[in-house]
């Protein structure tokens, strides 16, 4: 596994190279649409058009979102300290505090028992246990990844090199 694949590979497992928010094309294009809007000044037309185009009342909620498109976007994983998940993670402030690269390097036993993976099921499911356990049975070294595109983002599996 090349240094930036290392590197893209998270304490909790999961593949940040994969991940909706790593370097999102999705948040770029809501920042270039928001800035298009305050260019065009489209909040005012927006209001002179509602009553034509009722979809236009709810435009300010439209900017919302498109500032949390803006600000869900990473361009640093959480092993090169940057956020990750966009929220305090219990994951890598334990991996730190037990100085080890990743939760496959905890004792036999540990990560069955751990509660800190619950706030990424919603989403992820078990995909970090099972690249945990395959991490732990091959070596993050002697693996490489494979996509399953089945099943969508960071939905990777670490595979012996052969």
């Amino acid at each position: 596994m090349g240094l930036r694949e290392r590197a893209l590979t998270a304490y909790c497992g999961l593949f940040c190279g994969d991940c909706i928010r790593y370097k999102s094309k999705a948040s770029d294009l809501a920042s270039q649409l928001s800035n298009e809007l305050v260019k065009l000044n489209f909040e005012d037309y927006s209001k002179i058009k509602r009553k034509d185009v009722k979809e236009l009342e709810n435009y300010e909620e439209m900017i919302s979102a498109l500032e949390a498109i803006i600000k869900l976007k990473c361009d640093t994983p959480c092993r090169l300290d940057g956020d990750g998940c966009g929220q305090p993670c219990e994951i890598a402030k334990c991996a730190r505090l037990k100085g080890i690269e990743g939760c496959w390097e905890c004792k036999e036993g540990e990560l069955e028992t751990c509660d800190k993976f619950e706030f990424l099921m919603p989403f992820h499911g078990d995909a970090p246990q099972n690249n945990i356990k395959k991490i732990k049975k091959y070596g993050l070294d002697g693996s490489s990844i494979e996509r399953n595109a089945t099943d969508g983002y960071d939905t990777i599996v670490y595979l012996k090199q052969v």
